[in-house]
């Protein structure tokens, strides 16, 4: 089957088509400043090179009706028409707990998806449309939701659970859903086929971490604890998000220099995290540049940095009971040898030990980087949500 999958969001809609057949990528590319004057769209040639298109002013049905133009191009495309594609998968942000796993789109599903609204609303508005624009332009093609917050729907309560007065779950929702999860659930079973183990067996914490980062504990193949919460702002610090901080300390913030909750949001969302602490930049490449150039508050942003990832993965480890793999992802993960390396050499008392020198040359590639004697393995294994967003789509196509 050839399934289109898109990933919407507020100001761009990315995709893919994807052969599922051979698991292949036909074509891929993004429209980008959608509600802008100079909206453009971006993809790779068939010879694998990349191009350009100036769209101008664009809604988000636009962006997609130029995505299926080229796609369909004579000259650039891979399709003849749009009849061609057997399926449409969506990225779909929050599904609260009213969605355990992906889902044929219905009117029933939209609803349920708007009434997320209030969990993501910079993320599940803009997903919807691109449901929408889909719908009016291909009114028969079958969609399929797929939310990043389903693989975590596995978690027992005492890990989504917060200590808030119960009425606020009760009434308003308020517990850990996670993110990232089509990613985690993708590497997880990835890496296992990748060393020929059984999944079910495996004690895995999956660190995917980028601009946006979590740390998901996967034991036996499903997510027991993670560390995003009802938002992504919770956890490990991220390149703008602040992560794991003292409530205390955003109250006293308001009430000190008179923040407005959208002023506190912007700050912790947007103004925090390596960015803030650094002063530099959220791009871990200028980080790193100016750790070797000698800058100290780089220097403590980095430290910092690798000191979350690392306290999770102790944490998680004990939760499980043992470990047995650590998988990174994620543009950090794939890519900054240097973390990898920080974060697992404290880890040597549980028996992890890895390959610097191999280590060092791993980037954006699957690879063990763990010695043959290392009690815990460690793996690279660059993420592909688009893949398993594929792949759940044709299952439900084809049931």
């Amino acid at each position: 089957m050839k399934i289109l999958v898109i990933n919407s969001g507020s100001s761009s809609v990315k995709y893919k088509l994807i052969d599922t057949t051979s698991e292949t990528t036909l074509a891929e590319g993004g429209v980008e400043k959608i509600g802008l004057n100079d909206g453009f769209l971006k993809y790779k040639r068939n010879d694998g090179s990349k191009a350009i298109l100036e769209l101008g002013h664009i809604n988000h049905q636009g962006a997609i009706q130029a995505i299926l133009n080229i796609l369909t191009d004579p000259a650039e495309g891979c399709i003849k028409s749009y009849d061609e594609i057997d399926a449409v998968g969506h990225r779909l942000v929050h599904g609260a707990d009213k969605f355990t796993e992906s889902v044929i789109i219905n009117e029933e599903v939209k609803e349920k998806v708007r009434e997320c609204y209030d969990l993501a609303p910079l993320h599940n508005p803009a997903n919807m449309t691109g449901i929408e624009a889909i719908t009016a332009l291909m009114p028969d093609v079958p969609q399929v939701g797929v939310f990043d917050t389903a693989f975590h729907q596995t978690m027992p309560a005492k890990s989504y659970m917060y200590a808030l007065p119960y009425k606020f779950y009760e009434e308003d929702g308020v517990r850990r859903y996670g993110f990232h999860g089509t990613s985690h659930r993708y590497v997880s079973q990835r890496v296992c086929e990748f060393l020929g183990v059984d999944i079910t067996k495996q004690r895995i914490v999956t660190c995917h971490i980028g601009n946006g980062g979590s740390i998901t504990a996967v034991k036996f193949g499903k997510s027991i604890d993670t560390s995003m919460g009802l938002t992504p702002t919770e956890g490990l610090m991220m390149g703008t998000r602040v992560g794991d901080v003292d409530p205390g300390v955003l109250t006293y913030l308001m009430l000190k220099h008179h923040l407005t909750a959208e002023e506190l949001q912007k700050i912790i969302n947007k103004e925090s995290g390596m960015a803030g602490v650094t002063g530099i930049s959220s791009d871990m490449r200028e980080i790193e540049a100016a750790v070797n150039a000698g800058d100290e508050r780089a220097k403590l942003g980095l430290d910092m940095y690798e000191q979350r990832i690392l306290k999770y993965i102790g944490a998680y480890a004990a939760e499980m009971g043992g470990l047995d793999i650590i998988v990174f992802t994620g543009g950090v993960g794939e890519n900054q040898t240097g973390v990898r390396e920080n974060v697992c050499e404290p880890l040597a008392f549980m028996g992890v030990k890895i390959d610097k020198a191999l280590n060092a040359t791993i980037r954006g590639r699957e690879a063990e980087i763990s010695t043959p004697d290392s009690r815990v393995k460690v793996c690279v294994i660059p993420t592909d949500e688009e893949l398993m967003i594929a792949r759940d789509t044709e299952a439900l196509v084809k049931k």
